[in-house]
């Protein structure tokens, strides 16, 4: 046992703030210091040396320290913060969504469409093609983003499809009651569950928009009705199948995983199949496939441990024996449910029938179509067993050989076989992954062709790599290669990656076997390294030349499928002023009026991500109106003319003829000088010193963890590493920590010597380009919920001259010599350089953007405010910590150390460390005769230490993580 060298440091401990009997009176609490934030605010306006929000943390801290707010007032205080702001946050989901927006019979979307074709010759055959093609699809993703409890985000869902808001009212109160901070130990089980809670939700809106086109169509052909199938929208997810990045994804998970999707297909459609003598048949093949899956789920392995090499043999048995009772294919299903539409007699029971047909042939047999994602690098090396290359693919110098060598092997590959012990005995990820699709379109449900993203493609050798893969296991044709285009350098070289593999016969040809080129665009390091509005105008440069190379290629004749990937916060991607934005800043109408004059059709996909992108699906009545403006957006039902609607709905419209001949694509020279200064100061940024020490220092400790992915890398000594560039971060987390320091520099910075160059222009495009306003309202949202005020208090939290200016001035001794500790373990960590430098270079920035946009928005007082406590509670826990009595050093961790851990706010380390060290429990060996004479033994107890300095640091930086969830409801994302 380490002994103390100093029991008692010489400065004593802060006492803690008191625990009343009663909290004061929080309505009064919450004034006093919203006032105090405006009147500091105001005071500032004619001080330009005093930092308005560090004048209210000063003044917080003071109260803490006289006791006239304690550990109730501010719990209460938060609670009642909490509820404004989920009522806030639920409010703008309804509206959002349009949930609010009332549609009459004739309104309806369904009946809009129908009208829009006019009768006559073929007009139903028209109608059939339109809503039997799918034309976008909703797909769940995860990630980290679980930044709130699912309790919590159940009651926002529940909350937000309250029309009345009395009845809205109790359902915020509860989860005000409740916690931020995500659940607890958050794993890929959990992501599921949730995720199949929304993707439920979506089926459900799905099946009931299917109803409607049915219902539609029969007043006008009540004797062919029943022949639609109509399919204009899916459901897919890539929970438990993308390894992008990740090891702890066993193949038997994403097996389970697809066999419980498949479960709940099954059980859909046992629950609502009409029990009529006509559905017998269907009802025996379901019952029995249903009952065989359950039998397969019974000895699936779960998560959590790599399951023995006997219970992969029963799991693969069970797979193997039960394939043909399971089903392994929708075609029998199908065919039943047509036979029994057939033979129905009431037009109920045919109407439930068709729908039940429509959502399976959408589907297969699955509750939602898988997406499976890995990166390009697993592609290289599982292929580089069979390439004798030196050098990397994405060498420049190397590609005419790679892409050379790739093509012979494309040539002359022939199928193996796959069983399950080849699966359990693979090392190569990528091998493995594309042999578990195997088993799973062989075993499980091979009714569609499956997605397969591959992240980080930047060469076409990628592309025809995994080609090569798929028709090395023999799937060549049931999967979908997806290359993801999200790096600076992907959106650059994206076309000649798709040229590379397009010059290729066999890339050429399975194409068109397939009858589908897909695309992945990624806006999360994209945004985070190039800035979120630069991406989406790189984004929709590269879907124009993609429309130009398929022209230039002959493939107008096959489908183009883009699939828009992004979080549902501003600094992820997804526009923040409503769902119709937010679809229409995706997919612009200039993109896809080229692909109509192409003739090429395509097909939308759009990420719904974590907690919060599953509450537009967190409700029926949320979902019913999410499948709403998706409906709307892909139909174009804001199209005046409805003569021309029927062209626009056959050929895959836009969002509106508003959109016709906008000014930013005549101003060519405008938007590419534009958006490239914006890219040049975002990579600028991103390598600028200053900026890794703003993320890193203390920022990833703000966070709770937020999904299964496993959390980021340790140093040697203890502790996280320190952060000395972005690129060691995720973009989740790197986009979360600007949310958390009040300044969202990935979608604000840059802009502002972009507009300089040419204000009265920049001025022009947001008055009268559709497109460039709505990518700026963007920019707007962003900045409602940055201030300079604010990060600067972060930025001189971490400048030890502000701590000690601060002693210079200070009253009390005790808190003199806690600030001088401060000030001199901040300048061990050297930051303040930095840091003020990267603030002159924000603040030079955002001076040009306001001088170009004075009507940006700014950010609150109560989300001011949050920010103004939560450092007072960080300062409190510094305070604290410096009075931690001197040890040797443990585990090669000396005082200083653990000092300068704690500015890093590495509280959880920082505390299981010091209980070792100062145990509340005595020696156990005290009293026992171990047979010789009793050697020294440190025989006390550090209760003192427990109660007055570890305990209240425990319970000051509990809450330091609850106001990052707060922030999180202000801001309405996580990441």
């Amino acid at each position: 046992m380490m002994r103390m060298q100093d029991r008692h440091h010489a400065v004593p401990a802060p006492s803690p703030p008191r625990q009343e009997a009663g909290a004061r009176d929080v309505k009064g609490l919450e004034q006093e210091l919203t006032a105090l934030v405006a009147t500091s605010r105001e005071q500032a306006s004619e001080d330009p040396f005093r930092n308005p929000v560090l004048a209210v943390t000063l003044a917080i801290t003071r109260r803490l320290d006289r006791g006239e707010i304690g550990e109730d007032d501010l719990d209460a205080l938060f609670a009642r913060l909490r509820e404004q702001a989920l009522a806030e946050r639920a409010g703008r989901l309804r509206a959002y969504v349009g949930l609010a927006d009332e549609a009459t019979p004739e309104t309806t979307m369904p009946a809009r469409l129908l009208a829009a074709i006019p009768k006559g010759p073929g007009d139903f055959e028209t109608f059939r093609d339109l809503v039997g093609r799918t034309a976008f699809a909703v797909v769940f993703t995860a990630h980290p983003t679980f930044g709130m409890p699912k309790a919590v985000a159940a009651l926002i869902a529940e909350a937000a499809s309250e029309p009345d808001e009395a009845a809205r009212a109790p359902l915020i109160a509860q989860a005000a009651a409740r916690s931020s901070r995500p659940d607890p130990a958050i794993s890929l089980d959990d992501e599921f569950d949730q995720a199949c809670i929304a993707a439920n939700h979506g089926r459900a809106a799905l099946d009931a928009f299917n109803g409607a086109l049915l219902d539609t169509a029969r007043a006008r052909w009540p004797d062919r009705w029943t022949e639609l199938v109509p399919k204009p929208f899916a459901i897919a997810s890539w929970v438990g199948c993308d390894t992008d990045g990740r090891t702890d994804i066993g193949w038997w998970d994403t097996l389970r995983y697809r066999i419980e999707s498949k479960r709940m297909q099954l059980d859909r459609l046992m629950r609502t199949l009409p029990d009529i003598p006509a559905t017998r048949v269907v009802r025996d093949l379901a019952g029995g496939a249903l009952a065989a899956v359950n039998r397969q789920l019974a000895v699936a392995p779960r998560l959590g441990t790599k399951p023995s090499l006997e219970a992969v043999h029963r799991f693969a048995l069970a797979l193997i024996i039960e394939r043909e009772r399971a089903q392994t294919d929708a075609g029998a299903i199908l065919g039943g449910l047509a036979g029994a539409l057939a033979a129905a007699e009431g037009d109920a029971d045919r109407h439930a029938i068709s729908v039940l047909r429509a959502g399976i042939s959408a589907h297969g047999l699955s509750n939602a179509l898988p997406h499976f994602r890995l990166n390009a690098s697993q592609i290289h090396n599982a292929v580089r067993r069979v390439i004798d290359l030196e050098g990397e693919p994405t060498d420049a110098a190397q590609r005419r050989s790679h892409l050379s060598t790739i093509h012979a092997l494309l040539n002359d590959v022939q199928p193996v076989a796959v069983d399950f012990g080849a699966l359990a005995a693979e090392r190569a990820s990528a091998a493995r992954l594309m042999m578990t699709i195997t088993q799973i379109l062989k075993h499980v449900d091979g009714t569609h062709p499956v997605r397969f993203l591959i992240a980080e493609t930047e060469t076409g050798y990628t592309l025809l790599a995994a080609l090569w893969l798929a028709r090395h296991y023999g799937i060549g044709d049931k999967v979908e290669i997806t290359p993801l285009f999200e790096t600076a350098s992907a959106l650059e070289q994206g076309i000649r990656v798709l040229d590379d593999a397009l010059r290729n016969p066999n890339w050429r040809a399975y194409l068109k076997r397939i009858g589908r080129l897909t695309v992945q665009f990624g806006y999360s390091d994209s945004g985070r390294y190039v800035g979120q509005l630069a991406a989406s105008f790189w984004i929709e440069r590269l879907r124009l030349r993609i429309t130009e190379l398929m022209v230039q290629n002959d493939l107008t004749g096959i489908e183009l499928a883009i699939f828009d990937t992004h979080g549902e916060s501003i600094g992820r991607g997804a526009h923040p002023t409503s769902l119709r934005d937010r679809l229409a800043y995706l997919a612009p109408e200039d993109a896809r009026r080229r692909n109509r004059a192409a003739g090429i059709r395509v097909r939308l996909e759009s990420s719904f991500q974590g907690s919060d992108g599953y509450l537009m699906f967190g409700s029926r009545a949320l979902a019913k109106a999410t499948v709403e403006r998706v409906a709307e957006h892909v139909f174009a039902l804001d199209v005046a003319d409805e003569d021309a609607f029927a062209d626009y709905v056959l050929s895959d419209a836009g969002a509106g003829a508003d959109e016709t001949d906008d000014p930013i694509y005549a101003e060519t020279d405008f938007a590419a000088e534009f958006f490239t200064v914006v890219r040049q100061d975002m990579e600028s940024l991103v390598d600028d010193r200053g900026y890794a020490a703003l993320l890193g220092t203390f920022g990833p400790s703000l966070l709770d963890r937020t999904g299964s992915r496993p959390v980021a890398r340790q140093t040697d000594g203890g502790g996280p590493a320190m952060i000395t560039h972005p690129r060691q971060m995720r973009a989740i987390p790197n986009n979360a920590i600007l949310h958390q320091l009040g300044y969202l520099a990935n979608s604000l910075h840059g802009l502002g010597r972009a507009a300089g160059r040419a204000p009265d222009l920049f001025r022009d495009m947001r008055r009268d380009s559709v497109r460039f306003s709505r990518a700026f309202r963007l920019v707007q949202r962003g900045a409602s919920v940055s201030d300079l005020d604010v990060l600067r208090a972060y930025v001189d939290t971490l400048d030890p001259a502000i701590w000690l200016e601060r002693a210079r001035r200070t009253q009390r001794d005790t808190r003199r010599d806690e600030l001088v500790v401060i000030a001199t373990a901040l300048d061990r960590l050297r930051l303040a350089p930095d840091l003020r430098r990267l603030f002159g270079r924000f603040t030079c920035d955002w001076l040009s953007l306001q001088a170009a946009a004075p009507d940006l928005g700014t950010m609150s007082v109560r989300l001011t405010l949050l920010h103004a406590i939560r450092l007072a509670l960080i300062h409190r826990i510094w305070f604290l910590a410096v009075h931690i009595p001197g040890f040797r050093p443990q585990a090669g961790v000396t005082r200083e150390q653990l000092i300068e851990r704690f500015l890093r706010l590495d509280i959880d380390g920082c505390l299981t460390l010091l209980e070792e060290i100062f145990p509340i429990t005595p020696d156990p060996t005290l009293g026992l005769n171990f047979g010789e004479p009793a050697g020294p033994r440190d025989v006390g107890t550090y209760t003192t230490e427990h109660t007055e300095l570890f305990e209240p640091i425990r319970r000051c930086f509990a809450r330091v993580r609850e106001l990052s969830g707060m922030i999180q409801h202000e801001v309405g994302a996580f990441g």
